[in-house]
């Protein structure tokens, strides 16, 4: 069964690593992809996004990357014949934030989502806090 881990990854944080590789262990095959969030203003050009993808994914031999930024999720899911969705969440406002979107996608194309939670030792950790940590010269890091 093939599985579609989109976002903007902007950058590709630990966490997001960490979602990859635990739904690299349960689908046949992964599609990490760099999709366009109209209310996200991106930081990194997509190319450079998908180099680092390639390179958390070096290890993940069921794993590919690719790129979608024109057109809805649903439209990359039909044309890629993936049925699954996977989503990592931190906590709850993530949620609230993914059932509306995990509900369109399976009303608009029959996608199902699987959320996988958060390592609570990353959970804390977000793109947008990444970028701030490296504009001051720091990284945040797991315990």
């Amino acid at each position: 069964m093939r599985a579609l881990f989109p976002g903007s990854f902007d950058p590709v944080t630990p966490g997001h690593q960490d979602v990859l590789r635990r739904a690299a262990l349960l689908f046949d095959e992964v599609v990490v992809c760099v999709m366009f969030n109209a209310s996200k203003t991106g930081r990194l050009p997509v190319a450079e996004r998908l180099d680092r993808l390639r390179t958390a994914a070096a290890d993940l031999s069921n794993v590919t990357v690719d790129s979608h930024t024109g057109g809805l999720l649903v439209d990359y899911c039909r044309l890629a014949g993936i049925d699954v969705v996977i989503r990592g969440v931190r906590g709850t406002s993530d949620l609230d934030y993914e059932l509306p979107m995990a509900r369109m996608n399976h009303e608009l194309a029959g996608v199902e989502t699987v959320f996988i939670a958060a390592d609570p030792d990353l959970a804390h950790i977000s793109s947008t806090l990444v970028t701030a940590m490296k504009q001051q010269d720091g990284v945040p890091k797991a315990e």
